[in-house]
């Protein structure tokens, strides 16, 4: 892992069940396209209410990942 570069990028999950299916959701889909993946971090969980009752939770997380071809 010396002289290793990784870039961190942030990402909104969101779900109807769990702000744990929220994040898996966010680095399920970032796996589709970055390869590397290393650490996922919760950096925000909210909740969005309609008519006074939950109807999604949501994950901002910040993922890091390779940068490179190494």
């Amino acid at each position: 892992m010396p002289n290793s570069v990784y870039k961190i990028i942030e990402l909104v999950g969101s779900s109807s069940t769990s702000w744990e299916e929220a994040t898996n959701n966010a680095v399920v889909k970032a796996s589709q396209s970055l390869r590397d993946l290393r650490i996922c971090e919760v950096v925000k969980l909210d909740t969005k209410i309609e008519d006074g009752k939950i109807v999604a939770y949501r994950a901002r997380v910040q993922l890091s990942f390779k940068y490179g071809n190494e």
